[in-house]
């Protein structure tokens, strides 16, 4: 699986962690705990990926700055 940069942070308004791929347009997830939200993005991403491939959108190689945020 390719390695897009996510940031996971802690949302007060929702009482979860947010997992968000800013290298995938409206690529985010949650979770109860970081592992979690972690998890669903790594998921998410691949639906994306597929969803982005049946279309016949391209697909962004990912930047690699970072693996984890």
């Amino acid at each position: 699986m390719p390695k897009y940069e996510m940031i996971i942070y802690w949302s007060e308004e929702d009482q979860a962690f947010i997992a968000e791929v800013p290298e995938l347009p409206g690529c985010a997830a949650d979770g109860k705990t970081y592992g979690e939200a972690l998890k669903n993005a790594e998921t998410v991403i691949q639906e994306w990926l597929e969803t982005a491939k049946g279309l016949g959108r391209p697909i962004p190689a990912p930047k690699g700055r970072l693996v984890f945020a």
